[in-house]
């Protein structure tokens, strides 16, 4: 796939009647400009969608060997495992990972992109599937291969691998339901996209069963010391609750922690159910219920689905949903 003629400082500079010399000065912070051709200047950079080019100009014709890796967390093992599969693909093939963090902000992942891009990556794998308004046109004047990772409930800038956050949420709080618990409380951390999706799944599970769906959000990272801190509000503000589920596996155990610590039984006193099916949960005793997500080949079948486009096969299909497993485990 070959890709798109990028704007360039000289389409920049026709476009305001500057030097191209002056257009360069200006968006390297130059205050040799008039504040009125500085304007120009970006608002025509902002409407091309100009990305800078740090690598040297042939490279702008060539490929670079290089995939750029958009991550929104360094310290949740989900995206770990995610690397060790995009590795397993991408590390024969000849190529090799840029990777850059943005820590669930819209705002910081649009910068982290611009960076990457002006390294002239040959595709982009993305860990989200909603973004500001200029990440969207980079992607589209960059015209390299683009995966977004995690999800399949909303529309891909390109193509998605993932699986359905919303129906997994769904299908656990339901099971927790099956099993006789009434009032199941949601703990939502960090507050992502995939966050809110989950709530979403929960609630439908309470309400389709008459049951009132109560969410106790923090917005911040997932950890074992976030789950004891809400289980330590869960007890205090809703007492009457027999069962909750996390938005992540940290969550979960962190809560079942601050079960022991009061020398509460689980499951008999409390159902405890997570996401994504960690090794940690699924090592303790009594092994954690969660939701078991396929993170290592959502990483393989991206670098995949990415490779082969860029060696000039078409896309197979803009959504691959390659699910998830309810893991009972013994907490429920």
């Amino acid at each position: 796939m070959p890709k798109k003629r990028r704007p360039t400082l000289q389409d920049i500079a026709d476009r305001v009647g500057a030097t191209k010399m002056t257009v360069s000065r200006c968006l390297r912070g130059g205050d040799n400009v008039s504040e009125k051709m500085r304007e120009r200047i970006f608002a025509v950079a902002e409407d091309l969608g100009y990305i800078p080019n740090r690598a040297p100009d042939i490279l702008s014709k060539a490929t670079s060997r290089a995939i750029g890796i958009l991550l929104p967390s360094l310290t949740n093992q989900v995206f770990a495992d995610v690397i060790k599969g995009i590795e397993t693909v991408t590390e024969p093939a000849g190529y090799h990972l840029m990777l850059s963090h943005y820590g669930y902000s819209p705002d910081v992942e649009e910068r982290s992109l611009s960076s990457l891009l002006s390294y002239n990556v040959d595709g982009v794998i993305l860990s989200d599937s909603q973004h500001t308004p200029r990440t969207l046109r980079m992607l589209e004047t960059a015209g390299v291969p683009t995966v977004e990772l995690m999800d399949t409930h909303l529309k891909p800038f390109q193509q998605a691998v993932g699986f359905n956050n919303v129906l997994a949420a769904y299908d656990m709080v339901s099971e927790m339901i099956r099993r006789g618990r009434r009032h199941v409380v949601y703990l939502a951390v960090r507050l992502d996209a995939r966050t809110l999706q989950r709530q979403e799944g929960y609630t439908r599970a309470m309400e389709e069963h008459g049951l009132e769906p109560v969410t106790l959000r923090s917005e911040q990272r997932s950890s074992f010391s976030v789950g004891a801190t809400l289980m330590t509000h869960i007890l205090e503000q809703n007492p009457e609750a027999d069962g909750i589920f996390c938005t992540n596996d940290d969550v979960a155990i962190g809560a079942y922690f601050e079960c022991q610590r009061r020398g509460m039984i689980v499951p008999d006193q409390m159902a405890i159910a997570g996401f994504h099916g960690h090794d940690v949960g699924q090592a303790m005793t009594p092994r954690l219920a969660s939701v078991v997500t396929p993170r290592e080949a959502l990483g393989q079948r991206a670098a995949e689905e990415l490779l082969a486009r860029l060696s000039g096969q078409p896309m197979s299909e803009p959504v691959i949903d390659l699910g998830y497993r309810i893991e009972a485990g013994g907490t429920l």
